[in-house]
């Protein structure tokens, strides 16, 4: 079996760094793309078609690719542990980034968060962490119920309207709109409206759409993850 080579496609900060976890790990990166590298890291979830048609003559016709939303290859949001873990690192930047704009403190802040898929998850627990008064608003009934059991404040989706007007903080993880144009209007004035969704579910001119949260805000620990996830499903292809 051909010892493990990983060549990166682009030089972003997220890439370097998985590059130097995997180097910190004794795994080969070289200097330049050739017949040797066993496994090409892309940006996720997009990619320079074009780079990597230049890039394609000088590697091996076997070479595997390592990325985000591939038919062939290794799909790092096909697998469940990263998802899990960036979905936290998610959470994490998105406090950060409120953070900027606030000129008070998280404790007891009315803080409502749309949605309670993974990154919902790991936001509502890292706020309440901070001692945020943090509601959610989830669409399933069994959803509200283990809310309720976890000890949040939970409402449902088609609600918001009325209760709106309460939060401080609104985040929103659903991609599709939830929040229309005239339902934004309810919201107080000092209101920071951040969207984590892929696609926009706040409707106004005044709402941050924060995606790609961990490539920019946290390239290092989103370049581990990548590092870390690509040689584990690596190894385990090579197992099979």
């Amino acid at each position: 079996m051909k010892e493990l080579t990983f060549y990166p496609l682009a030089r972003t900060p997220a890439l370097v760094a998985a590059c130097m976890y995997l180097e910190e790990r004794g795994i080969r990166v070289p200097d330049r793309a050739d017949a040797s590298v066993t496994h090409l890291l892309l940006p996720i979830p997009k990619f320079d078609t074009e780079e990597l048609e230049r890039l394609r003559p000088r590697l091996d016709d076997d070479i595997t690719f390592v990325g985000g939303n591939l038919s062939k290859g290794i799909d790092l949001l096909k697998d469940a542990r990263y998802l899990a873990e960036n979905a936290a690192i998610t959470a994490d930047c998105a406090i950060r980034l409120a953070g900027q704009g606030l000129k008070t403190v998280f404790r007891d802040l009315p803080i409502l968060v749309i949605g309670w898929g993974r990154i919902g998850k790991c936001l509502a627990a890292q706020l309440r962490g901070l001692g945020a008064d943090v509601t959610v608003a989830a669409r399933k009934d069994a959803d509200r119920a283990m809310l309720a059991a976890l000890g949040y404040q939970a409402i449902p989706i088609e609600g918001l309207e009325t209760c709106l007007p309460r939060y401080r903080i609104v985040f929103n993880t659903v991609p599709s709109e939830v929040v229309s144009q005239q339902q934004v209007r309810r919201c107080r004035r000092d209101c920071m409206k951040i969207d984590l969704a892929s696609v926009r579910g706040i409707a106004g001119e005044d709402v941050l759409w924060a995606r790609g949260l961990p490539g920019t805000m946290a390239p290092e620990a989103a370049g581990r993850l990548i590092g870390s996830t690509a040689l584990r499903l690596a190894r385990e292809e090579g197992q099979k």
